[in-house]
């Protein structure tokens, strides 16, 4: 067993939005409406949106490879590109995105570390994320590994309004 990271950049941007929209759709679409996860997957998952994103100098996308294949990604952001107002101190994990067939692979506590060591490169204090307040395999996930819930903020999935839990963890 392999695994590698590789910083994304707009040569990727194709493959990007293939795993981001078969990941979130695999993760999310028993639960809601395919009216509204349409609509969400074409705003936050078209071409011209990750370009945006990709381009941000505060924000950071990596591959994740299992033996060779790319099995997902990670999405941080620092100062103004965090999805809350957060402070200079903190950084966001904004998406850790595995695909289906590589779950349960410690791809995702992978990542994690990942962002964890991006934020202690960058002296930040704090490393935060929102999480689906019905995600309950995430949450006991982040709390398993030191995240506290420590505020909620809404997260539109088309027109129905969703509750994120959002979940801190203070850094050494």
């Amino acid at each position: 067993m392999t695994i590698k990271i590789k910083k994304c950049n707009h040569a990727d941007l194709q493959l990007l939005q293939e795993i981001s929209i078969e990941t979130f759709n695999d993760t999310f679409k028993d639960q809601n409406s395919t009216e509204n996860m349409n609509t969400y997957l074409e705003k936050a998952f078209n071409l011209k949106q990750l370009e945006k994103e990709l381009s941000n100098i505060y924000s950071q996308f990596f591959f994740v490879y299992f033996n060779n294949e790319v099995a997902g990604y990670l999405k941080v952001n620092t100062k103004e590109a965090q999805s809350e107002e957060m402070g200079d101190e903190s950084l966001e994990v904004e998406r850790i995105y595995i695909k289906r067939k590589f779950q349960k692979q410690g791809l995702g506590k992978f990542l994690l570390n990942k962002s964890i060591e991006i934020a202690m490169e960058c002296n930040k204090k704090i490393i935060w994320l929102g999480v689906w307040e019905k995600n309950e395999n995430a949450i006991d996930f982040y709390k398993k590994i030191g995240f506290v819930q420590t505020g909620s903020h809404s997260f539109y999935m088309g027109d129905e309004e969703q509750m994120d839990f959002i979940m801190s963890k203070k850094l050494k």
